[in-house]
């Protein structure tokens, strides 16, 4: 009869490794890389969700690049993508200040990092109640003689994606606050006072040694700001559902599976935006490799 005390050490190791490997190997195939190849597979057919479906080959694709109504609207993105460099550099600001010795600063942390942890739907409906007309952001400017500048912050379509994307910055700085204040927060203190003997002040601190110490946390934010530009969706959703010019790829691509029954073409989308996500990624990863 087979006995596990009869395995040598490593013969143990290996065994437990493998059995506690299962679960979360299986649960990863079930959930995740499965999902991506049916979604592959997807891509080159014509399916509703109910019917057989119809292998056309790249003709979804050929659709998304030759109709502009597939593909246009991917300059939302840039509002996001511009909003993204804001994010992190109000994160990077509070993150750095607040490293140093600041009254209540443990105060300001738990203020910057608490809109993370709000839901997004209860976000949205803050927001929309933020920018009506008459609401409390009109409220200010009344009071603070900008009326002038009073529009409908999520009716007109030259401000509604700078409405939405500033929303997305309000949520997400706490995120990237949270990563740089971590990785600032580990440069030994001992640093900062051989510079402070040798005469460096607050900015030379940040630019000679905070900012080479952190240029990997900063280019793993810039890569997850990328990929959360390209696939923004909650925020929009919520808050518009895509309506007035404010609809993002994604949306589009939920529409088109789910409100159309275009599974195939939702498919098809959502392979493209994975691609560009993966190919962003490559060349940011590139180009970090070439400046070591």
């Amino acid at each position: 009869m087979f006995k596990f005390s009869n395995l040598s050490y490593d013969a143990q190791r290996r065994v437990i490794i493998i059995l506690f490997s299962i679960v979360p190997v299986a649960l990863l195939l079930t959930f995740a890389y499965l999902p991506v190849m049916n979604m592959f597979y997807y891509s080159f057919t014509e399916w509703n969700g109910f019917s057989d479906k119809e292998f056309i080959g790249f003709q979804n694709y050929i659709d998304i690049f030759t109709d502009p109504e597939y593909f246009v609207v991917f300059k939302v993105s840039l509002y996001y993508f511009a909003a993204t460099f804001v994010q992190m550099g109000l994160a990077l600001y509070f993150a750095t200040i607040l490293t140093f010795n600041v009254r209540m600063k443990n105060f300001f942390k738990g203020v910057i990092f608490f809109p993370y942890l709000l839901n997004g739907v209860a976000i949205g409906f803050m927001f929309l109640f933020f920018f009506r007309p008459d609401g409390t952001l009109d409220t200010v400017l009344n009071a603070i003689g900008l009326s002038g500048i009073i529009t409908h912050w999520l009716g007109n379509p030259d401000v509604i994606n700078i409405s939405l994307a500033g929303t997305s910055v309000w949520r997400y700085m706490g995120f990237n606050f949270i990563i740089f204040l971590g990785a600032i927060s580990s440069i030994p203190k001992e640093v900062y006072e051989a510079a402070e003997i040798d005469g460096a002040n607050k900015w030379h601190q940040f630019r000679y040694i905070i900012m080479p110490s952190i240029r990997r946390i900063i280019e793993l934010n810039l890569i997850l700001a990328i990929s959360g530009a390209l696939s923004a969706f909650e925020i929009p959703y919520i808050m518009t559902g895509g309506s007035n010019g404010s609809k993002t790829f994604v949306i589009q691509t939920v529409d088109i599976a789910f409100k159309y029954g275009k599974i195939g073409l939702g498919s098809a989308m959502a392979v493209v935006l994975l691609i560009i996500v993966l190919i962003v990624t490559g060349i940011q990863r590139k180009f970090s490799k070439e400046s070591d």
